[in-house]
């Protein structure tokens, strides 16, 4: 016969314990329940501690924020599929423009050369997604590459035609050889202006610009 408690048994009533469906599982919860010990060590504050340091460690303020290895290699990475794509679009839309419609202006001829290096480093970037590793459908691929972040590169052609007019003007010459020297200092302005961007938005949000 089952003997119980008279503390226990004042919490249950003679009607609960004989007619209640639930009631031997509701006793052996009472019972195991009952049975542990009254006062457990928590571990809330071992919890907030660990999650104050992941927030001082993602803080920009915080050298450790911006010491990541992998974080950096990653951010290199995409930009320079970006600036590949970027540059790519950019002079051939300057070289185009200067050669067949001049008339335009200096002005006009750069903006639409912005627009094409963007237009073409979403298209290499669908690409790369759609034949690389990710293997993703043409469609998905493309809303992919059009998701990704317009701020990164509008710094990344800005800088790299503010850089390019201010070297040469803006123009494009083909067999000079400052031409080439003033593109590469350019390109290599263009790649370190998004960098920090890039990095950030890769460390603390996860989420690359490609």
């Amino acid at each position: 016969m089952l003997r119980i408690s008279l503390p226990f048994t004042s919490r249950l009533s003679t009607r609960q314990l004989l007619f209640s469906r639930r009631s031997l599982t509701h006793f052996h919860r009472l019972y195991t329940s009952q049975s542990q010990p009254q006062h457990q060590p928590t571990k809330c504050c071992s919890k907030n501690e660990k999650e104050k340091e992941n927030e001082t460690q993602k803080s920009v303020l915080t050298l450790s924020f911006w010491s990541s290895k992998t974080g950096w290699k990653r951010a290199a990475v995409n930009t320079v599929r970006c600036l590949a794509g970027c540059t790519l679009g950019d002079f051939s839309a300057l070289w185009v423009l200067q050669s067949f419609y001049g008339h335009w202006g200096m002005g006009a001829i750069m903006g639409v050369s912005m627009a094409s290096g963007i237009t073409t480093s979403i298209l290499l970037e669908t690409i790369l997604l759609r034949r690389g590793v990710d293997k993703l459908p043409w469609g998905l691929a493309f809303r992919t590459a059009t998701g990704m972040s317009l701020v990164s590169m509008l710094a990344m052609e800005t800088v790299q035609n503010l850089v390019d007019f201010h070297l040469t003007g803006g123009v494009v010459l083909l067999d000079d050889p400052r031409f080439w020297a003033a593109a590469l200092v350019s390109m290599g302005a263009g790649f370190l202006a998004p960098m920090p961007y890039n990095y950030w938005r890769l460390v603390r949000h996860g989420k690359s610009c490609h």
